[in-house]
């Protein structure tokens, strides 16, 4: 074995150690509403901190951080259920594509009087809007964003998903909502798919119901958005410099995978609960695996003065978020 698979072998295992470790961690009272994801960031962010970036490993980390992310997103297109977001239709939509324009404009208005980091900003602003790190990590390439910036907005906005998702759940019973309304407004105002499961889920089946479909229909969105940022970003290079965007092809698997999963499988082609079950952990720990690799890219000493202001304006937002929303579910 050369050198190159050597690094590239034991890259991916370390990674995979690291989640390994980070859904253990989830596993632990207290530590469950973490999540696996912010629990891998952490570790790995811990681990440049105190024992520098593993130098020997770096092909392995770097597939990790790159082609298992698109690979992760290839596969989150099977969580997304396009017959329910048509069932619902335009006035699902509507309010969905208000709380896209809604976060990242807010964000990056804040962001500008805060005199805030613009690209962990938009970043931020990205996935509170449409679906937290899934999303980050899909505009990421599109943006040319830094992997440390990719990494570290990844992991400002799982924490404050959870913080917020745990909220909500301590506020259900105070507040003057019928279980539907309560998870419609969960699934249009929090950052992740996770989150709103996690909030959503006290309110009863009805109620966790509306949560997903509510927070799917942001997930929708993500195609369209990204579509958007590539022509903004070709625009913007062609009058600064030659330098071409190419189309980051993983959105298409993202999309056929949303097909398949909405109008085949289970349709033409048998596919029990539990196998998709196992799918969807599995692109939970491929991501979990590449938000380790992104950790890695992190230093803290570095990013400490940088992300200060964002998780202000991002932690802002999110309330403005919650309010806003309240008024329209």
């Amino acid at each position: 074995m050369n050198k190159t698979h050597r690094s590239l072998l034991l890259g991916i295992a370390f990674t995979f150690s690291v989640a390994g470790v980070g859904f253990l961690i989830a596993l632990l009272p207290g530590f469950r509403h973490i999540g696996p994801l912010s629990a891998a960031i952490i570790l790995a962010v811990i681990y440049r901190h105190f024992f520098g970036f593993p130098e020997p490993l770096r092909k392995g980390i770097q597939f990790s951080a790159k082609n298992l992310l698109r690979i992760a997103i290839v596969l989150f297109g099977l969580k997304l259920n396009i017959n329910l977001i048509l069932q619902e239709g335009v006035p699902l939509i509507l309010r969905d594509l208000l709380v896209v324009v809604f976060s990242i404009g807010v964000m990056m208005l804040l962001a500008r009087s805060l005199k805030a980091d613009r690209s962990l900003s938009l970043l931020l602003g990205i996935g509170t809007g449409v679906c937290g790190a899934s999303a980050i990590a899909a505009v990421s390439p599109i943006l040319k964003s830094k992997e440390e910036d990719t990494a570290l907005s990844a992991g400002i906005i799982s924490l404050v998903g959870t913080v917020f998702a745990i909220v909500y759940v301590l506020l259900r019973p105070f507040l003057p909502m019928e279980m539907e309304v309560y998870g419609m407004w969960a699934g249009l105002s929090l950052h992740e798919v996770a989150h709103a499961v996690l909030a959503g889920d006290p309110a009863g089946e009805e109620g966790l119901a509306m949560a997903l479909l509510a927070k799917l229909g942001r997930v929708a969105l993500l195609v369209p958005l990204c579509i958007l940022l590539i022509w903004m970003m070709k625009k913007k290079n062609k009058n600064t410099s030659n330098q071409s965007i190419p189309f980051p092809w993983f959105l298409a698997g993202f999309l056929i995978m949303s097909l398949l999963g909405s109008f085949v499988l289970g349709v033409y082609i048998p596919v029990s609960e539990g196998v998709m079950d196992g799918i969807s952990s599995l692109t939970s720990f491929i991501l979990t695996m590449a938000m380790a690799g992104l950790g890695l890219n992190v230093s803290l000493r570095d990013a400490r003065a940088r992300a200060f202001k964002p998780i202000i304006a991002v932690v802002l937002t999110s309330i403005l978020l919650s309010i806003v929303t309240s008024f329209i579910v």
